[in-house]
């Protein structure tokens, strides 16, 4: 070995004799074998290789670039004694070479052989990935087992690369240049020396440190310190938490709190939230019904919104309690998750944990003002915003809208559908008829703006008085005769001349009718006409003006007292007719 070779030249200090001298000589190179390591002394350095005296008849040379450092400099001067491998020995021809590299190499298999003898520990730095595991240089380059890097399977290797751990040497085999580590032996190894300590401290409510060891979406692994305790997610946070993978990562340190454990099942329970006060406590301080709050929305459901208001409280905001005017289908349409938002409490109840939010209540309710602002009677202008089969929408303000009925439109008119009058974004005047606050109701009124016809048809239409207008309708029971705009009256079959005739043949509709009127019905809106009454009237003026000229004239005869009295006879039958009638 290195360290068992002298320098030669001290060895023949204190030699006496020239045969005792020779002998040590010839002994000393009989001793020299190629593989074997010796001490050398530098004597010279060339620029190719370095000279190094072992005490042989001849000096040996190494290459130069085994003495180079990172900047090409020799890193050896002349009179250093230094290791050396000799690599080839020609006694005859007396050259010999030599090498440092192999020598300190040599050097190295010898300490890790000494190491693998008493089981101790080497240092090494992962080099690389290889098939299997990794290559590790402690010296010369040595095997890790992909089994043996961690006491768990290690999902990224690359992570491994480059650093730097200690190992224990499983197998070793110098004439192969076979070495095989293990670091999860020495984690074992540790990790059993501090279960037995950490078992030793574990106690209910204790709060201790820990590494989190995995991650699942049920919770998180901790390494108590050779003992693994589970941290639930529901144990994680007093709020909302997804997923653990949002808050830990792999080797993250924690402080954690001891809910439970087993000894003999080797379960752990552990806590987090547990480590400050539950906010609920003090809820009702913090959040008292009617108080403005403002929070983040976390999640949206179909019927509602649920607002974070401090981390473990969250309210729920309904739809129903969105907005004052609109109808919100979903409350997406209302807010986005992330967003903040200001709310009012509704309801509080800490014992089952929820809060009722409101948003609309944060703004006064426009329906509590819009009665004292368009009191009923008002005339107020506004846009068509929606046409339907029973009336139309008009904008008011604040996203109310008026509802006009299809039978506010005219007072006249008769409208199977709005559209047939009015299309969307028109702009009109209406009058408001009526405000359900309640029912958040707002009615108004077209055909209000002006007035109705009828409430002067018995003026206009006076019954007795003879009208003229144009046939709209024939049917079996009359014929319908239009007056004015929307105003029609009725000639029942009964009061045509002769109510036995085909009506469709004796009238046709757009010609002109005289008619008499017999009655007005306002509350119903009728007028009652009769043909046949026009004609009876006509012949009674006749006979009566009749009369009044031949009482003018004194009765020459009989027969003309006769006559007179068969005239006044008629008339009282027609009198009478008509009375019946």
């Amino acid at each position: 070995m290195a360290n068992e070779n002298l320098d030669v030249q001290d060895k023949f200090e204190g030699v006496e004799t020239m045969e005792e001298l020779l002998d040590l000589y010839e002994d000393s190179f009989s001793r020299f074998q190629e593989g074997e390591v010796v001490t050398g002394r530098v004597i010279s350095i060339g620029r190719d290789s370095v000279i190094v005296d072992i005490g042989y008849k001849s000096e040996g040379a190494v290459p130069a670039e085994e003495f180079k450092d990172e900047n090409g400099e020799i890193t050896v001067k002349k009179g250093d004694k230094i290791e050396v491998m000799i690599e080839f020995w020609d006694e005859d021809e007396e050259e010999v070479v030599l090498s440092k590299e192999k020598a300190e190499k040599q050097k190295v298999w010898d300490e890790i052989a000494e190491i693998h003898e008493k089981d101790g520990i080497v240092e090494g730095i992962i080099i690389n990935r290889v098939k299997g595991g990794f290559s590790v240089d402690i010296g010369v380059q040595a095997f890790l087992p992909g089994s043996q890097a961690d006491l768990r399977p290690i999902k990224n290797m690359d992570v491994m690369v480059g650093k730097k751990f200690k190992f224990k040497v499983l197998k070793f085999n110098k004439r192969r240049s076979n070495i095989v580590l293990s670091r999860r032996v020495i984690l074992e190894s540790m990790r059993q020396e501090q279960r037995s300590a950490t078992l030793e401290e574990l106690e209910i409510g204790r709060v201790m440190t820990g590494t989190v060891k995995n991650i699942t979406e049920y919770g998180v692994f901790i390494d108590l310190g050779g003992v693994d305790g589970l941290l639930h997610i529901t144990d994680i946070s007093w709020g909302r938490v997804k997923h653990p993978s949002e808050l830990f990562a792999l080797g993250d340190e924690i402080e954690v709190k001891i809910l439970s454990y087993d000894l003999e099942k080797e379960r752990v329970s552990l806590g987090m939230k547990q480590l400050t006060p539950d906010p609920w406590e003090t809820a009702a301080q913090q959040y008292p019904v009617g108080s403005k709050v403002k929070g983040r929305v976390v999640s949206l459901t179909d019927y509602g919104a649920f607002v974070e208001l401090e981390e473990g409280i969250e309210g729920l905001i309904h739809v129903s309690e969105m907005s004052w005017t609109k109808k919100v289908k979903h409350p997406s349409k209302m807010v986005s998750v992330g967003e903040e938002v200001e709310a009012v409490v509704l309801d509080l109840k800490p014992e089952s944990r929820r809060i009722s939010l409101g948003m609309k209540q944060v703004e006064p309710n426009p329906w509590d003002l819009i009665s004292d602002k368009y009191p009923v009677g008002t005339i107020i202008e506004g846009k068509i915003k929606n046409i339907t089969d029973f009336g139309l929408f008009i904008g008011i303000e604040d996203d109310i809208d008026g509802l006009v009925h299809i039978s506010d439109i005219s007072w006249t008119k008769r409208i199977k559908h709005p559209g047939e009058v009015y299309k969307k974004g028109d702009t009109v005047q209406a009058v408001v008829l009526d405000i359900d606050k309640e029912n958040e109701r707002f009615s108004l009124g077209i055909k209000q703006t002006q007035p109705d016809p009828w409430e002067s048809a018995p003026e206009t239409y006076k019954v007795g008085s003879k009208i003229s207008g144009k046939i709209t309708n024939i049917t079996d029971f009359g014929i319908f005769v239009e007056l004015e705009e929307g105003v029609e009256g009725l000639v029942h079959i009964s009061e045509v001349e002769n109510e036995k005739k085909d009506l469709s043949k004796e009238y046709q509709i757009g010609s002109d009718l005289e008619a008499k009127v017999m009655n007005v019905n306002t509350e119903e809106r009728r007028i009652g006409l009769s043909v046949k009454r026009l004609g009876m009237d006509d012949d009674e003026a006749i006979l009566k003006d009749y009369m009044k000229k031949i009482e003018d004239v004194p009765p020459t005869s009989a027969f003309g007292e006769m006559l007179k009295e068969n005239i006044e006879e008629k008339i009282k039958e027609k009198e009478e007719a008509r009375n019946k009638q």
